[in-house]
């Protein structure tokens, strides 16, 4: 997906802080690269992007398969992280299989509202099958659980109380690996799957 997923966050968040919303090689107005983007590779087009910038340390903010690239950017650079922000992180360890993760999208995309389904499915489209599937290849292969716990910053995990992708035990399991970890407050929302929060 897109920056376009975000706007509505972007724009929160924007009232109080500087925000930098990023498209990565493959997604949104960028063409697909030629040859594959493992989380790595990711990590590090990311970090020359915040170079570039000059951004100070910031809080990293990842969803979905952005979760993996957010986290091995503050593995590789922890200059440039004062926290992590993992919103409804992937993949499931004990569900780490394309059906599974297939279905859980499924289900996920059953109780979005309309509009956000457009633009999931606009963004996908522009994406690209075969990108979306060397992509998914990358996602299921990156041990996230293993690599939060290289983290030397705090990690805030956030998902929606009915998120089937991100699970709520999956979730515990990922945040007790991480430094400090945080939790979200019942009550809170976030974008896409972001019905009502849940207490990790």
């Amino acid at each position: 997906m897109s920056h376009r997923y975000f706007v509505r966050l972007h724009r929160e968040f924007a009232r109080t802080r500087d925000v930098h919303s990023i498209d990565l090689p493959g997604f949104g107005r960028f063409g697909r690269p030629r040859e594959p983007f493992d989380q790595e590779r990711m990590a590090g087009a990311l970090a020359d992007v915040l170079d570039r910038l000059d951004v100070p340390p910031a809080v990293l903010v990842g969803h979905s398969m952005g979760a993996q690239w957010v986290v091995e950017l503050a593995r590789q650079r922890p200059d440039l992280a004062a926290s992590v922000v993992l919103i409804g992180p992937v993949a499931d360890d004990e569900h780490r299989t394309i059906r599974a993760q297939s279905l859980a999208l499924v289900l996920d995309t059953l109780g979005e509202p309309p509009v956000v389904n457009a633009i999931v499915f606009a963004d996908y489209i522009r994406c690209g099958m075969p990108w979306y599937l060397t992509q998914l290849r990358h996602m299921m292969a990156y041990p996230i659980e293993d690599r939060v716990a290289d983290l030397v910053v705090p990690v805030l995990i956030v998902r929606g109380g009915s998120d089937p992708v991100a699970g709520l035990e999956w979730c515990r399991r990922l945040s007790d690996r991480g430094v400090a970890p945080c939790f979200c407050r019942r009550g809170a929302r976030t974008p896409g799957s972001a019905r009502q929060g849940a207490s990790l």
